[in-house]
């Protein structure tokens, strides 16, 4: 078992150890490269930056579960590790090997108690998707329905604790001393903690399934009788990801169609302010031969704080119509700016990036119509991303590891699919929610 999954606390130290010896002695040369006067440019910073986190992705994929989902999380906070980070550990998605077949088989024994032969009309033994936590394989029901197997990889929730104070270690490499971690890895071991959870999945699934599955949108239905904490079994929802549905060479409607139903979904999920699916990535979605839009993994879902939604919302009408020092306090609020800085010169170069970035992140939402086509605005957002200040601590409320993941990832997909998509409802929906927050607001104080 430990070749498919080493799941000892003294097995995963040596491979975190490893790492972090690894990168620590990188960044040791780079600095007193950099002390001696021997600057990089941005090609070679990034470039150093890549090559880093391809180690910690090598490294990390042989642990699976909770190592690479924690390295992933934290990549998406851009006050702690370099944008590069986010980069390659978004391969964790999707680019982890598989568990061998005998291995499959005794989870299936043990979870529903037989083997997927006596259970199943149809097994397919090699995986479909194997990811950080779990792998899918696909199956048929006696009664002929086709479904889609989601296998937790052995003694993964029993990582967690391990693992997260491992990689607590391994941060310290990368941020100044005394800044403070634990609110985030409290967030993150929360999550870890759901996503690990294929009853709690299981609920979101439900939940989803009902909320959504109509119209345009198809979510995948449980089946209950063949779920466990373990292994969760949903319908299996035919259609083709993002990748291989752009290389039939989609004409421009069709583009703007499935982008608009991405817009939409987004926009709905915080219109109501109830849980959120926030795994944004092409994975996740799948492009259905009769115009839906297939939402599938229900294993990272959120409910963000009335206070952080309401703060969160402000920032979108606080970047197209307010002053400097409105959108100034507004990020002290939210944690991203220190009204008391050590260094004032370095916090004010960090809010001027930041509210340029900002000005460009809200440009989607400036006009009735939006063309994610066009290069300038994916050509601004990344160079924005690739030359983030990297400020040695976090930064930003910590719901912002989640939030950011949703949104930024929304336009990726958005950009890939060179859709153009119509924004009017949703600032609609926005001034209505950020309205009835404010409303909240003011009565609570009273």
């Amino acid at each position: 078992m430990s070749k498919d999954f080493p799941s000892s606390k003294f097995d995963r130290g040596k491979i975190f150890a490893k790492t972090g010896l690894k990168l620590g002695t990188n960044y040791a040369k780079r600095y007193v490269k950099n002390k001696m006067g021997k600057k990089e440019d941005a090609n070679e910073t990034h470039k150093f930056h890549s090559e880093n986190a391809r180690q910690v992705f090598n490294e990390f994929s042989k642990l699976r579960g909770t190592a690479l989902k924690i390295a992933q999380s934290l990549s998406m906070d851009q006050g702690i590790l370099p944008n590069e980070f986010a980069e390659v550990m978004s391969e964790s998605q999707y680019s982890v090997p598989p568990i061998n077949k005998a291995l499959v088989r005794t989870i299936i024994k043990r979870e529903l108690g037989d083997y997927p032969e006596n259970l199943f009309k149809d097994f397919t033994s090699d995986a479909i998707a194997a990811a950080s936590i779990g792998q899918v394989h696909r199956a048929t029901l006696k009664s002929g329905e086709d479904v889609a197997i989601k296998i937790q990889y052995p003694n993964v929730r029993n990582t967690i604790e391990s693992d997260l104070s491992l990689a607590k270690t391994l941060m310290k490499r990368f941020v100044k001393k005394g800044a403070d971690l634990d609110e985030y890895f409290e967030e993150i071991r929360t999550t870890l903690l759901e996503e690990t959870d294929y009853e709690q999945e299981a609920a979101y699934l439900d939940y989803f399934h009902h909320r959504f599955d109509q119209n345009y949108i198809v979510t995948p239905k449980l089946f209950e009788q063949y779920s466990t904490q373990k292994v969760l079994t949903m319908s299996f929802i035919e259609g083709k990801h993002l990748k291989e549905f752009l290389q039939d060479n989609p004409t421009q409607e069709e583009r703007n169609h499935y982008g608009q139903l991405l817009w939409d979904f987004f926009h709905e999920q915080v219109e109501q302010r109830d849980f959120i699916h926030a795994d944004t990535h092409p994975g996740n979605f799948m492009i259905t031969e009769d115009g839906k839009l297939g939402v599938i993994d229900f294993g990272c879902v959120k409910k963000f704080p009335v206070s952080f939604t309401r703060n969160y919302m402000r920032l979108l009408p606080h970047h197209l119509d307010k002053t400097e020092e409105e959108i100034r306090e507004l990020y002290i609020q939210l944690n991203i700016l220190k009204r008391n800085p050590d260094d004032p010169k370095k916090e004010e170069y960090f809010f001027k990036y930041c509210k340029k970035y900002g000005d460009i992140f809200a440009q989607p939402y400036k006009k009735d119509f939006f063309d994610f086509g066009k290069s300038d605005f994916n050509k601004k957002i990344e160079r924005f991303a690739k030359n983030t200040p990297v400020m040695n601590e976090p930064r930003g409320d910590k719901n912002f590891i989640f939030s950011t993941r949703m949104h930024t990832g929304l336009y990726n997909l958005l950009v890939k699919l060179e859709a153009v998509v119509d924004t009017r409802r949703s600032k609609e929906l926005t001034k209505k929610m950020i309205a009835e927050l404010e409303a909240e607001e003011a009565v609570s104080e009273d």
